[in-house]
């Protein structure tokens, strides 16, 4: 499973030799790939005016070109925000309030989210078929896709030590912009041109996978709630910056704690174990039927209804568990 972070073909020409040995050099003889764009189409086309696009696929006889098209930045932040509004108006009836819902088009983005990660893991374990995923610049919806396929495809992954791991390589080390991303409240009505809550649309896909499969990750809900507050506001310079470049010139490992020294503090690392969890070495292929897929209600309402009652279930789920 690869990513690419631009367009193979570069800016102002037609061809790039290089590109084409790298990716020729990733198959044998015979062998055929697939590359999986996270733009649609057109889009593609469109980018061919500023001298991006797509690759030739003449120059790439081996490899097949799939578009899946992942909203991001506005278009994704503003569905965000009319979720929030929906879930924040007590006025609403059962119909206006699904009517919202709907409108708001958060759901249909973990559908597509959750679909094109799928597609990626099947091209790996069905056809057994390298696979390059790549987008508009290689730091949102790629990384959204590759982080999702490898939960779905292996079990340490979804280890809390394998998680950790998975984000750190998947989002921090491979460039997500944080800084950009997470400017403001990710609920903000602002809307900043670099703002867009891809890795809060991570999140809730992960919780889509650990409600659908509930014994299969050794990590709660809990883990994930933290991460989103900590990647918008933290005391922890895990999530600075915009790339490694930046935390390095800044010295960010030099001048700040570590969120996940801190998450793996025995005391801490308690509250995140999922007591549920038994080990599975099996691929975890969700479903992404609408009726499958449901609101985050723990996120997206934990400061509109009290969460009391379903932290003692909890809790009281985790001392059966150690009782037994």
């Amino acid at each position: 499973l690869l990513r690419s972070s631009q367009p193979l073909t570069g800016p102002n020409r037609r061809r790039c030799r290089e590109d084409e040995q790298l990716l020729g050099t990733i198959l044998d003889e015979g062998e055929r790939g697939f590359i999986i764009d996270t733009r649609s189409a057109q889009a593609a086309k469109q980018a061919r005016m500023s001298g991006g696009g797509t690759e030739p696929k003449s120059f790439y006889p081996q490899w097949r070109r799939l578009h899946r098209a992942l909203d991001r930045g506005r278009p994704l932040q503003e569905s965000f925000i009319r979720l929030v509004e929906a879930c924040s108006d007590p006025s609403l009836s059962m119909d206006r309030w699904l009517s919202r819902l709907e409108s708001s088009r958060w759901l249909g983005h973990v559908k597509a989210a959750l679909s094109t990660a799928c597609l990626a893991a099947q091209c790996l374990d069905r056809e057994d078929s390298k696979v390059l995923v790549h987008g508009a610049e290689g730091t949102d919806t790629t990384l959204l896709v590759t982080a999702l396929a490898q939960l779905i495809l292996d079990p340490s992954c979804r280890t809390l030590e394998g998680f950790q791991g998975l984000l750190e390589r998947e989002w921090i080390q491979a460039g997500h912009p944080f800084q950009l991303r997470c400017a403001r409240s990710a609920s903000s009505h602002g809307r900043g041109k670099q703002e867009a809550p891809l890795f809060l649309l991570f999140l809730d896909c992960v919780w889509q996978l650990s409600r659908q499969f509930p014994f299969s990750l050794e990590f709660g809900e809990q883990l994930l709630l933290t991460l989103f507050d900590n990647a918008y506001a933290s005391a922890y310079g895990t999530f600075l910056g915009n790339s490694e470049k930046e935390r390095s010139l800044c010295k960010v490992k030099e001048s700040t704690h570590s969120l996940w020294a801190w998450l793996n503090q025995p005391e801490e690392k308690q509250k995140l174990l999922n007591p549920l969890y038994s080990p599975n070495p099996l691929v975890i292929w969700p479903s992404v039927e609408p009726q499958s897929i449901q609101l985050w209600q723990e996120q997206v309402l934990r400061w509109i209804r009290p969460s009391q009652h379903l932290d003692e279930a909890w809790a009281e789920i985790q001392r059966l568990v150690k009782g037994n």
